[in-house]
């Protein structure tokens, strides 16, 4: 028996009948216990969502073919990941967004890329918004969920997906099998983290598209001084790949502290709630 300080979701097992080798072990609720507050609430619910679902990995249609998603990022000064967010436990309703057409005028405005929320109890997302997307634009798009199961990273490359979002702080010491499945998927991932503990990991895990989250996703707080403290300590321990600063930002003067340390900003609720998404993002950019 593991003692009580094993992590359960550090556990390794070979493939069930269905899967394909490679896949990660799904988490399962009690796995994710120890993740605190709203996080914690969160990818517990869609663990058991998920809970009934075959982990096979074989991917069951012909996946569509995105432009890659860290390369978008790094197109010089701060590029802006828009995002199509209708809701979120922090902000509650946020606006009643129709995905398309949110894409579309994130396109016009310059996005180098679209996240996708796909959770629905709290995000208010689905799995059709990101279908939706990738059938209106070109460019890469993020699907941005509590990835805590591996099928929802077969559904994602399914649904038109470049890239997958894997929160250190959920997947824990599961996030290098999730990293590793992603890549053989052909998927690129946004390892996010929170503090010093999660960027070691994210770091030993292998992340080539390293985002830090202002907001505590345990208590929702926001601090912006996060991204650049933890973007400067990463390159410090010689990090060369991508760097995302995600959450709080509402205007180009807040993207001033992460020149030459962001490569990218991932905005939601401050376009979402603009009313004139395309006008917003050209003004978060500088361009309008």
């Amino acid at each position: 028996m593991a003692s009580s300080s094993t992590d359960p979701r550090e556990t390794a097992r070979g493939p069930r009948r269905g899967e394909q080798a490679g896949a990660p072990a799904a988490l399962a609720p009690r796995a994710l216990q120890g993740v605190p507050g709203v996080l914690g609430d969160i990818a517990r619910a869609r663990a058991a969502a998920y809970a009934q679902v075959p982990a096979a990995a074989g991917l069951t249609s012909e996946a569509r073919v995105r432009p890659p998603f860290g390369a978008a990022l790094r197109s010089g000064g701060v590029q802006v990941i828009a995002e199509v967010k209708r809701s979120s436990p922090s902000q509650g309703d946020i606006a009643p967004l129709e995905p398309a057409e949110a894409a579309r005028a994130y396109e016009a405005g310059g996005a180098a890329a679209i996240s996708v929320l796909t959770e629905e109890a709290h995000f208010g997302g689905t799995l059709e918004h990101l279908r939706e997307v990738a059938r209106a634009v070109r460019l890469p798009l993020l699907r941005k969920d509590f990835t805590v199961h591996p099928r929802q990273l077969t559904e994602a490359r399914e649904a038109g997906a470049s890239a997958v979002l894997l929160i250190a702080a959920v997947l824990g010491g599961a996030l290098a099998p999730y990293l590793a499945y992603a890549h053989a998927l052909g998927l690129e991932a946004l390892v996010e983290v929170h503090d010093e503990a999660e960027l070691d990991a994210a770091l030993a895990a292998g992340a080539r598209v390293l985002g830090v989250n202002n907001r505590d996703l345990r208590t929702l707080e926001v601090d912006l001084r996060v991204a650049p403290r933890l973007l400067r300590a990463a390159r410090r321990r010689g990090y060369a790949g991508v760097t995302v600063a995600e959450s709080g930002y509402r205007s180009a003067a807040e993207l001033e502290p992460l020149l030459g340390l962001a490569d990218a900003v991932l905005v939601g609720t401050g376009l979402a709630r603009s009313g004139d998404l395309r006008g917003a993002l050209e003004a978060l950019r500088g361009a309008g």
